[in-house]
């Protein structure tokens, strides 16, 4: 990955969080890593725990943002957010994928919140 597309990755991600403040949301823990996938932004939505994943785009050359989320990763953040949960005993919580889409074109951000972008499909143990 580039530094051009780190440096426009960590602007969306404080962009989103800013976002997601200013919708209602508290901001838990950001770039939340671990050796099973990482979440870009873990948050609380009234009493739903949201597992954000945060694209951004400064051209619409390779599609919408959101488009960028694959399988791969939603596997990934599934099994980040299961080890979240149980290390912070919330297996019982209500939780959801979030993805904050950003387009940046023109050096002007618009935002696209997609709640309950997608769901767990399979059984992990954690």
């Amino acid at each position: 990955m580039s530094k051009r597309n780190v440096c426009l990755g960590h602007r969306g991600e404080e962009l989103a969080a800013g976002f997601l403040k200013e919708n209602g949301y508290k901001i838990l823990c950001r770039n939340f890593k671990t050796r099973l996938g990482e979440i870009d932004i873990i948050g609380r939505d009234q009493d739903t725990y949201c597992f954000i994943e945060v694209k951004t785009r400064n051209s619409l050359r390779c599609g919408e943002p959101q488009e960028a989320v694959s399988i791969f990763k939603q596997r990934q953040m599934s099994r980040a957010a299961l080890l979240f949960l149980k290390e912070n005993r919330l297996l019982n919580a209500k939780a959801r994928f979030d993805v904050v889409s950003i387009n940046y074109l023109d050096n002007v951000p618009t935002f696209d919140l997609i709640k309950n972008a997608f769901e767990l499909e399979e059984t992990y143990v954690v």
